[in-house]
């Protein structure tokens, strides 16, 4: 009772109770995604597959991703938001019993293509545009910008807990006697569960306000910013595909020896570091303003990973990808916050697609070319890649963007 009389212990003030219903369903897609991402390359390799699959994997996942944000942007508008979120339940349902049925690789990869899978740490899901659209919906100003930090939050936590359950098969396969790549499969069953309750929970989402404006145009005033936001973000997806968890997990696997489960752990900790980080990302942006927590919080963290890929131990780069996760997520609450503040309220779902549909393409492009790299052997490359090309991105963004202000404003 105390959850559904008093969602303020949940939610910011001035936040309409339906984003609950959001923040527990982005909660229990986090731990599948947080479990997904570090179990995927035991579970490639256990089918006798190689690091190319890997990557292979992760880029389809990604392409799919961004064909369905692209159909979002275009026609979302046209649909009910709580019939596409339950759409995309459905999808995830599907994903992950055909995961836990299949062996081939072609028909992983088809599923990939059109499923819901998730090998990155953050959403790049169908998910992610429907849901934002709704969020902004239930909040403005800070109390927008809180809700937003609370979702990453969520996402974040659920993400860490997720990661620690990769490391279930190894224990059920040591003490109950199944065999490693079953109890891999049935991770993939319980993924599709998940999918079932989130399925449950989108019909019980209240519809959002009717808008006024009814137009069936994606975007309109905002059209060029959008557009180059999409641009400057494209540059930072493109940075973060190369180094997924992922193809983190299949770089500590293959640098330093680490289990499923000792990578699962370290993800725990990275994920709990990242989530105390969005916690503060709030706080920070109205004292700093969103642009400068995004750009002044996501160097330093890009510093850090170049300096994991030279680093001589295991103890100095878990280190330094800790240091980094402490610092790397400040920018998710705040770059969505931002992009629903500077765009009209009509404009939202087509703004949260448009903006997530090249961050998806150009993150498609990356986790191939990074397992390729790691298959050569040139187990650095990806790790600097990733940390220079994040770097250029921040600059640009910030001296595009510095005096463009929040809610249409500017100095």
């Amino acid at each position: 009772m105390g959850i559904l009389t008093r969602p303020a212990l949940l939610l910011p003030d001035g936040v309409e109770r339906g984003a609950l219903i959001l923040l527990v369903a982005r909660g229990l897609r986090g731990m599948c995604d947080g479990f997904v991402a570090v179990l995927l390359p035991g579970y490639l390799l256990a089918l006798g597959f190689g690091q190319l699959a890997v990557g292979l994997i992760s880029t389809t996942t990604l392409f799919g991703s961004a064909l369905a944000t692209v159909l979002v942007g275009l026609v979302g508008n046209r649909f009910a938001p709580r019939g596409l979120l339950r759409f995309a339940a459905v999808l995830m349902i599907a994903t992950g019993l055909a995961f836990a049925g299949l062996s081939s690789l072609w028909p992983l990869l088809i599923v990939a293509f059109v499923g819901t899978l998730n090998p990155s740490s953050g959403d790049v899901s169908l998910f992610l545009p429907l849901e934002h659209a709704r969020l902004a919906e239930s909040a403005t100003g800070d109390a927008r910008t809180a809700l937003f930090a609370r979702y990453s939050l969520v996402g974040a936590l659920s993400a860490a807990l997720g990661a620690l359950a990769a490391g279930l098969p190894d224990w059920i396969a040591a003490h109950v006697g199944i065999p490693p790549l079953m109890a891999m499969r049935a991770m993939f069953i319980a993924y599709s569960t998940t999918g079932f309750i989130v399925w449950v929970l989108y019909r019980h989402l209240p519809a959002p306000h009717v808008s006024a404006d009814r137009s069936h145009v994606p975007l309109g005033p905002s059209r060029r910013i959008v557009t180059h936001l999409a641009l400057l973000f494209s540059v930072d997806a493109f940075a973060g595909g190369l180094l997924v968890n992922s193809l983190l997990t299949l770089w500590l696997i293959q640098r330093f020896g680490l289990s499923l489960g000792a990578a699962g752990q370290f993800f725990f900790w990275a994920g709990l570091l990242s989530a105390g980080s969005q916690l503060a990302a709030a706080p920070l942006s109205r004292r700093i303003g969103l642009l400068n927590t995004m750009v002044f919080t996501h160097i330093p963290s890009s510093v850090c990973l170049i300096a994991a890929a030279f680093s001589p131990s295991l103890a100095l780069t878990l280190a330094l990808l800790l240091l980094r996760s402490a610092l790397s997520q400040m920018d998710v609450p705040t770059r969505s916050a931002y992009v629903m503040s500077i765009v009209t309220p009509a404009e939202r779902p087509a703004a949260a697609s448009f903006t997530a549909v090249p961050r998806s393409l150009a993150a498609a492009l990356a986790p191939a070319l990074s397992g390729m790299l790691l298959g050569f052997g040139w187990l650095g490359a990806p790790l600097v890649a990733c940390g220079l090309l994040k770097i250029a991105y921040d600059l640009a963004l910030l001296v595009s963007f510095r005096r463009v202000r929040p809610d249409g404003g500017s100095s």
